[in-house]
């Protein structure tokens, strides 16, 4: 299924009395209001496979309608998303579970919809069919340098599965741990792991990078060897240039202060990218902006100032990426609303009167500087990130049109109720 240009150009005509005067309105309160809608055209973030079909629990899985069977349905619903949102232009791989069988025919077939690829993501969490050696007791840090072996393969042929797609970063995420008191020793299971890296690294394409990410605890839970982002940046640092530090905002303890652990990382030039959700407890993977919006919206004023104040450019400088697991809305649905609340949160940022913040920060003035992010916090910029839509040719409102299209019922009809998209 693809949603033409048609249909998108006749559900805006019917919107945009009312657009324009929600946008003129907020226009006039915003004097560089070209310069941000230009940013906000120029931001993409990237979709993963493994969110487009339904996600679990660690007690079951829903599986719903029409979900994508293949990779070429996984990128024919990344088109869909990307046709209304014009925001979503790029899709991440999560190997093995979506490997090309045709590299070239998929390449192509991603251009087609205006997409390309970005960072792939190995998966040493599972044990895959026809795999030698389980990972049940972990994988780069394993007491067994035959398994370590094993996870060391595997992630230089996503590499160069990534290589052959036009991919740019290797994203390395390990479930690797303990769940009980003695049961490895910490400081070799940290030597293992630095050391499989190493492996790894090697193998970089030169115009490559690897995102090392980390996360507190789950699926072992009394510790994981690369548990958060100073044993992350450590390990990036000893890797070299182009070892980077990603971010998952559900990966932290409950309360962490993520807005200063990226100034942090962009002021060392660490921060390789990001990975988008929100959470209640702990790595909910819930709709980005659902829970914690003015977190969002503090993380990305952090964002643009460091980017600012290295002269980054925001759209191609780190990584953006939703990581989520959808098990009770339409997973299409749900990322059409993440990435309106990113786009919203960082449009938010860009209003933020740096010079006054500056004046207020120097001065110890501790109201005057809450004052002026509520400020921008506050703005009602939904206009703003619409407009950019409308500049591309995307919709006024993805997610209404979405709903009025009855696009799950249409992608029901072409692929049938039973079936599992690959994933969790």
């Amino acid at each position: 299924m693809k949603i033409q240009q048609e249909q998108i150009r006749a559900y805006n005509e019917s919107h945009l009395v009312t657009h324009k005067r929600k946008f003129d309105f907020i226009a006039s309160e915003i004097s560089d209001l070209e310069a941000i809608i230009q940013k906000l055209q120029a931001f993409q973030i990237a979709i993963p496979s493994w969110a487009l079909g339904t996600g679990g629990t660690r007690f079951g899985r829903f599986s719903g309608p029409g979900e994508p069977a293949t990779l070429e349905q996984k990128i024919e619903d990344v088109g869909l998303l990307h046709a209304l949102n014009k925001s979503s232009g790029a899709i991440s791989l999560h190997i093995p579970w979506d490997i090309p069988k045709d590299t070239e025919t998929i390449k192509s077939l991603a251009s087609s919809y205006g997409l390309v690829f970005d960072a792939v993501n190995s998966n040493t969490f599972q044990d895959q069919e026809g795999q030698t050696h389980s990972y049940k007791y972990g994988s780069l840090q394993h007491v067994n340098p035959a398994v370590r072996q094993q996870a060391i393969n595997h992630n230089i042929d996503v590499i160069k599965q990534g290589v052959s797609l036009g991919s740019k970063a290797l994203t390395v995420w390990l479930a690797d741990g303990s769940s009980f008191p003695g049961q490895l020793n910490f400081r070799e299971a940290f030597q293992n792991t630095l050391q499989s890296l190493q492996e790894i690294y090697k193998h970089l394409p030169t115009d490559w990078k690897m995102f090392v990410e980390y996360k507190c605890f789950e699926p072992n839970f009394y510790s994981t060897t690369i548990a958060d982002w100073g044993q992350s940046l450590l390990l990036a640092n000893k890797l070299g240039d182009q070892a980077y530090t990603l971010v998952d905002l559900g990966h932290h303890l409950p309360n962490a202060n993520i807005e200063q652990i990226v100034s942090l990382l962009l002021m060392e030039k660490k921060l390789g990218g990001f990975h988008f959700n929100d959470s209640k407890y702990a790595d909910d993977d819930l709709t980005a902006g659902s829970m914690k919006p003015y977190q969002l919206f503090l993380i990305f004023n952090e964002l643009v100032e460091g980017m600012d104040a290295r002269g980054m450019d925001h759209a191609k400088g780190l990584g953006w990426m939703i990581d989520a697991s959808h098990n009770l809305k339409d997973p299409l649905v749900d990322l059409l609303q993440s990435v309106e609340a990113i786009q919203l949160a960082y449009a938010q940022a860009l209003v933020v009167d740096r010079q006054a913040l500056r004046k207020a920060q120097n001065s110890n003035d501790v109201v005057g500087a809450q004052e002026i992010l509520q400020e921008a916090f506050r703005k009602d910029l939904r206009a703003v990130v619409a407009e950019a839509r409308l500049r591309d040719g995307g919709s006024l409102n993805p997610v209404a049109q979405f709903r009025e299209m009855d696009v799950r019922s249409k992608l029901t009809l072409e692929r049938g109720t039973n079936i599992k998209a690959t994933g969790l």
